[in-house]
């Protein structure tokens, strides 16, 4: 735990707000997204969706296929608890609704759709497009549960998968998204490997979200290998998570934003 607070007092020192950036590309997210001080009305519908995990009482047996939780070891979980400890906080939902509202994608991918509280977030954001939304989860007991609450809480097209990561993004590396949510495997390896398989389902509007890129030294050297990446013209550290972006219009410029 104390990498993390280290990174995270040397990136306070490193980032800026708008006032810090010339790019018209990233001044617009960020005053237009990242500072948005809308109270959106479907805030509520975040906020519920997690209280009403935050009160569910259900057993469920996890399998860790990824690094697993730094604060839940036993295999045996409740739902309130992961919800509590391991899953999206509201800030971050609320973020992820204001990132889906901006950019209206029309095809989501999401790799670790856990409770499927960045999901809901992701799917109820988008209201202008009929947003094509596929989330993998690699724990089976995990995906029954959450595949039976998002029904219960939304009508946007989802389409919840129970699968290897591994197995399953080469076999989507062929389709075309438009917004991608890496929060299933924070080990430097897989995350790599997930980025380079999916780098071809990437087009000129696209953003690549990776989460937890402060997690360990390996998912930060991870963020640095994709930032640098040929294809890559924009990132953008908020410590808890980095964007990319491949606009070749765009001079190749990395941000560190507080938000």
């Amino acid at each position: 735990m104390l990498y993390p607070i280290t990174q995270y007092i040397k990136f306070l020192f490193r980032s800026t707000n708008q006032h810090g950036v010339h790019s018209p590309f990233v001044f617009n997210l960020v005053t237009q997204c990242f500072y948005d001080k809308t109270n959106y009305t479907a805030y509520k519908d975040i906020i519920n969706y997690k209280k009403e995990l935050l009160k569910n009482k259900t057993k469920i047996i996890v399998t860790d296929l990824g690094a697993g939780s730094q604060v839940m070891k036993q295999s045996e979980r409740i739902v309130s608890k992961i919800a509590k400890n391991a899953g999206t906080t509201n800030k971050r939902a609320k973020l992820l609704y204001r990132l889906s509202n901006y950019f209206k994608p029309n095809t989501v991918l999401e790799l670790g759709t856990s409770l499927g509280i960045a999901t809901h977030a992701i799917s109820i954001g988008n209201t202008d497009t009929k947003t094509n939304i596929t989330t993998v989860e690699g724990c089976t007991n995990t995906f029954k549960f959450t595949k039976n609450n998002l029904k219960k809480h939304t009508s946007a097209n989802i389409n919840i998968i129970n699968a290897d990561f591994n197995v399953l993004t080469k076999e989507l590396s062929s389709n075309n998204y438009d917004f991608i949510f890496f929060d299933g495997n924070h080990q430097k390896e897989a995350t790599l490997n997930y980025f380079e398989t999916l780098l071809q389902t990437a087009n000129n509007d696209s953003v690549f979200i990776f989460d937890d890129i402060y997690w360990s030294q390996g998912m930060t050297e991870a963020w640095k290998t994709i930032k640098n990446h040929p294809k890559v013209t924009v990132s953008i550290d908020t410590f808890f998570w980095g964007l990319v972006f491949f606009r070749k219009e765009q001079v190749k410029e990395h941000f560190s934003i507080r938000i």
